[in-house]
Order: C-alpha cells, then sequence, then structure tokens
C-alpha cells in the first residue's frame, strides 16, 4: 500500500490518499486543542497512544457487529481505513452530565440523568460547531431523516458495548462524541476515533478524570493519563 498526497489535516490528525482511491490512510498527531482551537500544546506520545486505543476499540466494536471505517493499523502513528465521506455532524453521547452541559445547563458534574442524553454539533469552525438538533441537521443538507435513524441507532449500540468495555476495566464511561461516514458503496460507517481525545473516562473507584479534561483544565499528567486508559485495555485485549 502506497502512501500518497495529504487530502486533509485536523486538529489531531493528517489523512492521506493512498494508491487505492477506496482506501485511505490516517495519521495520528501529538497536537492538542481545547476551546475550538484557542489552547493549543503538544502532549507527548498522544498520537501513538490514540492509535494503539483506537485499534482495540474499533477491533472490539468491529467484533461485535458495528460497521466501522477501520481496516488495520499499520504502524505506531497509522491506520489504513475506507474513505468515506463524513457527515459534518459530531453525535454526542451523554451519560452523565459533565463539561458543557454541566455548566450550560447549571447542573452539577457527574449527575447520572434517567435517560441516555444524545446531542448533535454541525461540524463548522467557522459557527464553532454549534449545537444542532435533527431538524437543523437536515435543513443545512447534512444527512437525512433516513440518515438519522442508522446514525442513532448505531449510537446508541456504540454506546451499550462501551460501557461494558469501559466497566471491565474499572472505567467510568461518562460521555464521548463520535462520527459518522458513509463509503463508496453508500453504507454508513463508524468513522474518525475514539480515545480519552474523545470520551469522558474517569476512575471508577477515584473518579480520577483520564482523558483530554487533564489538558483542558491544566490538571497535568495527561500523557499518563492517556498511557493509562492504553494499559487498562491493553491488558483486557491481550
Amino acid at each position: 500500500m502506497e502512501k500518497k498526497e495529504q487530502l486533509y489535516e485536523g486538529k489531531a490528525k493528517q489523512v492521506f490518499a493512498t494508491d487505492d482511491p477506496n482506501l485511505i490512510i490516517m495519521h495520528y498527531k501529538d497536537d492538542a486543542t481545547a476551546y475550538n482551537g484557542i489552547k493549543k500544546a503538544q502532549i507527548k506520545d498522544k498520537g501513538e497512544l490514540n492509535n494503539k486505543i483506537t485499534t482495540i476499540i474499533y477491533s472490539y466494536l468491529a467484533k461485535n457487529g458495528i460497521p466501522t471505517h477501520y481496516i488495520k493499523t499499520l504502524n505506531e502513528r497509522e491506520e489504513l481505513c475506507k474513505k468515506v465521506k463524513i457527515f459534518p455532524l459530531e453525535v454526542i453521547v451523554r451519560n452523565y452530565i459533565a463539561g458543557s452541559m454541566s455548566k450550560r445547563l447549571d447542573i452539577p458534574e457527574g449527575t447520572k440523568p434517567s435517560n441516555v442524553i444524545y446531542e448533535l454539533c454541525y461540524k463548522n469552525d467557522a459557527l464553532g460547531d454549534p449545537l444542532i438538533n435533527d431538524h437543523h441537521a437536515v435543513a443545512v443538507g447534512a444527512c437525512t431523516y433516513e440518515d438519522l435513524a442508522v446514525i442513532y441507532d448505531l449510537t446508541k449500540k456504540i454506546n451499550l458495548l462501551l460501557i461494558d468495555l469501559f466497566k471491565s476495566v474499572g472505567i467510568i464511561l461518562v460521555d464521548f462524541k463520535i462520527e459518522f461516514g458513509r463509503t463508496n458503496d453508500g453504507e454508513i460507517v463508524l468513522a474518525d476515533e475514539i480515545s480519552p481525545d474523545t470520551a469522558r473516562l474517569w476512575d471508577e473507584k477515584t473518579h480520577d478524570k483520564l482523558d483530554k479534561d487533564r489538558f483542558r483544565r491544566d490538571l497535568g499528567h495527561v500523557s499518563e493519563a492517556y498511557q493509562e486508559i492504553y494499559a487498562r485495555l491493553e491488558r483486557l485485549a491481550a
């Protein structure tokens, strides 16, 4: 598989073409950003750790029937993936209330609601990735109602699988965000990554934060937190 020109560069990853028009290579960077890119830094080994963590999680999800863009891990920082057209949406799943929702609604962080909360954000840097509803998503052409039905069905299944996975290693899955894309043959699949960059992960006993909030909130030991998540998942996968 030949790595060719760069197609896209985001905050945490680069995407490269290959000699197969249906496949891409995704490269994980050490760059970290928060608050819509206002806060920036480099975190030692973050790219390698997120690549390893995503590999374990995507492999687990695929074994449990979730369609994804992931094919295989090529090296410490790169994955071979199906080329997809990404929906310009982030799907946020909240099992506990934290972060922006806690501030927005003045609810104490860590509150467990009676229901699982699903939110949509419109991926648009110029607008600051605003929170939208299903009807907005269809109105702006981000998807159709039929697409949303598939996306929500997959999201619910992913959430249940991830809750079980993290619970087995003593981690509370507080919330997470995911993205979806459409393959060239029309299938809607999970895309991008699932890692401490995209999920709030708390130690079950101590409630220590083992995710990107350590960077956002200047808590220190960011790389060590990511390493802890990887170490726990690696033992489970072994």
